[in-house]
């Protein structure tokens, strides 16, 4: 399965709001859990991998979070984009400066080894990329976003 197919339409959510991080990983969960995407561990995980690993990064063009938790928490591999309406704060990945909030949110379940590492590293290269980064911020439906996440995914690879 190669990254691009990680993305689906039905995994790009505009509509989930949340007041902070415990409350969007728990209405997350839910909709992974429905497409039977994730072990009942992958809640509790994914809130301790994030108090202790912080995945907020701020870019020029946009703020991120990309979340992820252990292989063993995922039932097949998937990446879930959340276009929150309102942004939900992260802390800074490795203390890097000031809580982040999020615009975009990058859901990695990927199960391969070292496969998180090269996702990991195109969506940096994507989000350092100020106008890929507004023509995600852009978009507003999910066929659009697994779209431009596909053809991205190809450029930055390339590079």
């Amino acid at each position: 399965m190669s990254d691009q197919e990680l993305f689906s339409p039905d995994l790009v959510f505009f509509d989930l709001e949340a007041a902070g991080r415990q409350e969007f990983f728990e209405k997350l969960a839910g909709r992974l859990a429905e497409r039977e995407l994730i072990q009942d561990s992958w809640l509790e995980a994914i809130c301790e991998r994030e108090k202790s690993y912080a995945t907020g990064l701020s870019f020029p063009s946009v703020q991120v979070a990309i979340p992820h938790v252990d292989p063993e928490h995922i039932k097949r591999p998937y990446i879930a984009v959340i276009k929150p309406k309102t942004p939900i704060v992260f802390e800074a990945m490795a203390g890097m400066g000031d809580d982040v909030p999020a615009q975009l949110i990058v859901n990695l379940g990927v199960m391969r080894d070292g496969g998180q590492v090269a996702v990991l590293q195109k969506l940096m290269n994507i989000f350092m990329n100020e106008d890929y980064a507004a023509e995600l911020i852009g978009i507003t439906d999910a066929q659009g976003m697994v779209d431009a996440f596909g053809r991205l995914f190809e450029e930055v690879s390339a590079e």
